[in-house]
Formats: structure tokens, C-alpha cells, sequence
């Protein structure tokens, strides 16, 4: 039986998953279709409901606004999904007559594989910029990088509960600041991950020019810029031009792609090489060196 899948989320026009996962499942040769959904947090749960009676529903990618509505629109999360409160990923899985909801995250594997392929290895000094559903993704990323700890700057410092939450549940202190003290701590950093919208970043790329590279090691550390379009952000320019390495989002979206993957095909072992090439060539990244 032909199975479906899609992405959810508002807007959704500009994604680039269906084109990762259509690349995907016509290298493995499995009949699973791909689409994207334009879903807002308010037609979350009717859209959800509509789903119940349809068997050939094998999994959803879940993005922005929708990743902390989610985890109540699940019948179970598991692994990061649950310590976090934020799915990004849901299985359909049958048991006997019913079909079970199940919700994960694989932002966490994302970020973790997108930095290190960039030549982050362990216990960097961290920043992150945001607050949302992302950033406890980050941070739980950071806790499995090593990190002992890290600052996160937000635009509005009484809505940081999802970073929080996922900070506590982890185990990774974190110190929340105002927006206006990014660039500082960002210049000092190894690792900087952006978790804000696209053109969000713009004042702090306009501030990172002001700081002199003798006072910055960002020659050695890595933006990791989830924002992807449009690209390259005001942010990954400025710090590119430091002598810093840019990681673009798409790096992030890839890898957290390769596992839901695996997940909605229901492959035994790892998503092979071969698999993930041809995802690369999908949206115009280069092929991996391993």
C-alpha cells in the first residue's frame, strides 16, 4: 500500500523537506509520497483528527509554529521529544486495530551532526540566539557536544519557559540575557547556534563588525545559522568575513531529515551513504567527505 507523509507547518512554502525526502525514498525504492501542509497551531488539532481513520499515514515532519503544539497532539512522545516537550517528528505506528501516534525529536541529532561534520568536537563555549522550540533542541544538543554550560540571548526575556524547561531537563546551566548582549559573547565563543527567524539576526551582524578580530576567535569557531531562507543570512556574511565557519541550516535540516527518514521507512540499519547523497543533491549541498 502506498503510504503518505508530509511537512506541517505556517508557511510552508519555502520548505525544503519535501524535496529532501522525495530524493530519499526514490533511491531506497519505497512507495512512501511526500508533501507539505500549510497547518497553523489553531487547525493543529482538527488537522490531527482528520488523520485517526487514515491507515496510510506513516509519518510528519513538524516545523515552525507547530513543534510545541505538537507534543500534545501525540499519543506518546519518547527520547528527546519527551524531556523537551517539543516534537518535530511523528511516527504512525500500528498496533492491532489502532494506529498510534508517536512524537520525536531530531533536531537534537541535527544540530549535534551539522556541527561536528563543520569540526566542532567537544565541550565547546556556547551561545544561542532564541528562546523558542529550537532552542531546546540546541540546548540538549550542547549537553551531548559536552558543554557545561551556555548563554542564551531572546528578544523578550519573560518568554524563555520551552528553554528553560529543556535546560532542566537535561541538566545544562544556562544563563538567559537581553538581545543587546549577543554579539559580545558571541565573538568569544566556539560555537554559536541561531535559532531565530530569518533577517532576526541582522542587528547582531551589523554589531559583529565593530569588534576587532584580534579581540574575537571567531577564526576558529562555527555559526550554525538554522534560518535558510534566504541565504547567506546578514549574520552568516558578517561572520564569514571574521574568518569564522558558516554552517548553513540546511546542514541541520539534512540531518535531522536522514533520520526521520529512517524512522518513516522503517529501515532496520542506518540511512546509507549512497541515500544521503542523492538528499544533497536535492537542495544543492555538497556531497559528504567522511
Amino acid at each position: 500500500m502506498s503510504q503518505r507523509a508530509a511537512v506541517l507547518g505556517h508557511p510552508i512554502g519555502h520548505s525544503k523537506s519535501p524535496a529532501l525526502h522525495g530524493s530519499a525514498y526514490a533511491k531506497l525504492g519505497v512507495d512512501i509520497s511526500y508533501s507539505a501542509i500549510d497547518v497553523t497551531v489553531e487547525q493543529l488539532p482538527d488537522f490531527m483528527k482528520q488523520l485517526e481513520s487514515d491507515r496510510s499515514w506513516c509519518g510528519l515532519s513538524v516545523t515552525m509554529p507547530l513543534k510545541s503544539a505538537m507534543f500534545g497532539a501525540v499519543d506518546e512522545a519518547r527520547g528527546a521529544a519527551a524531556h523537551l516537550g517539543v516534537v518535530n517528528t511523528v511516527v504512525f505506528e500500528t498496533s492491532g486495530s489502532r494506529v498510534r501516534r508517536i512524537g520525536y525529536n531530531t533536531d537534537v541529532e541535527g544540530i549535534v551532526e551539522a556541527v561536528r561534520y563543520a569540526g566542532v568536537r567537544t565541550k565547546p563555549n556556547a551561545v544561542i540566539l532564541g528562546g523558542g522550540g529550537t532552542s531546546a533542541a540546541a540546548i540538549a544538543a550542547l549537553h551531548q557536544l559536552g558543554s557545561a554550560s551556555a548563554e542564551i540571548f531572546v528578544r523578550d526575556v519573560s518568554r524563555t519557559a520551552e528553554a528553560k524547561a529543556a535546560a532542566s531537563a537535561v541538566g545544562l546551566p544556562i544563563e538567559v540575557r537581553p538581545m543587546e548582549g549577543a554579539a559580545a559573547s558571541a565573538v568569544a565563543a566556539d560555537l554559536v547556534i541561531s535559532t531565530l527567524p530569518p533577517r532576526a539576526a541582522d542587528g547582531i551582524a551589523a554589531e559583529l563588525s565593530t569588534f576587532p578580530a584580534a579581540r574575537s576567535r571567531a577564526e576558529q569557531a562555527v555559526l550554525l545559522d538554522v534560518a535558510y531562507d534566504p541565504w547567506p543570512s546578514k549574520i552568516a556574511e558578517a561572520w564569514g568575513e571574521r574568518g569564522g565557519v558558516v554552517v548553513p541550516g540546511l546542514e541541520m535540516l539534512l540531518y535531522q531529515a536522514v533520520e526521520q527518514v529512517r524512522r518513516f521507512a522503517g529501515l532496520d540499519g542506518e540511512v546509507t551513504a549512497d541515500v544521503i547523497d542523492v538528499m544533497c543533491d536535492s537542495v544543492g549541498l555538497p556531497r559528504r567527505v567522511l
